[in-house]
């Protein structure tokens, strides 16, 4: 299961890296037309946005399997093992609980948008739009109970291949 996931989270960090490329041509591209050749593209911006939240969201799951998000890390460290390790657990719940929430209400969602089209954008379905939803909801709850069964049965906790690192920009 581990193996699947690293492999299926590095699958998504290449998807959101071509996100992230075809946003930035995008934004160009429609810069280019507005202030040089002064013609507007109408569906640029919606789409943009689209690439964005995508983007967002996709970033998220990656951020989630590698611990990344944001935590009080600071003042979790200064505990004792054994209550650190409930404070992760009693923390990981709420996430996961989020991720129920993002996984079911981004299904229904998904579900009854499914049918309707971008303004701009008439051949984009936004079922389309809004399946980052559901899956990226249901990925991170894969990620979060995985860890999870981590804090509850094994030993210490594992932030990932980066754990080196904590993202901060001082180091």
């Amino acid at each position: 299961m581990e193996r699947f996931l690293r492999r299926f989270v590095d699958i998504i960090e290449w998807w959101a890296t071509l996100l992230l490329l075809l946003m930035v041509v995008l934004v160009c591209l429609g810069v280019f037309f507005r202030y040089v050749l002064d013609a507007s593209l109408a569906w640029y911006d919606e789409f943009a946005s689209y690439l964005l939240v995508w983007l967002t969201f996709y970033g998220a799951v990656v951020a989630s399997y590698h611990g990344r998000h944001i935590a009080f890390e600071m003042v979790v460290d200064r505990f004792m093992r054994h209550t650190r390790r409930i404070v992760e657990a009693v923390a990981e719940l709420f996430v996961l609980g989020f991720q129920v929430v993002l996984f079911y209400y981004g299904w229904l969602l998904t579900q009854k948008m499914g049918d309707e089209t971008a303004v701009s954008l008439v051949w984009v379905k936004m079922g389309w739009v809004y399946s980052v939803l559901p899956i990226t909801g249901g990925v991170m709850l894969l990620i979060s109970v995985k860890r999870l069964l981590h804090l509850i049965f094994g030993v210490g906790s594992r932030k990932g291949a980066d754990a080196a690192w904590s993202g901060s920009s001082s180091e």
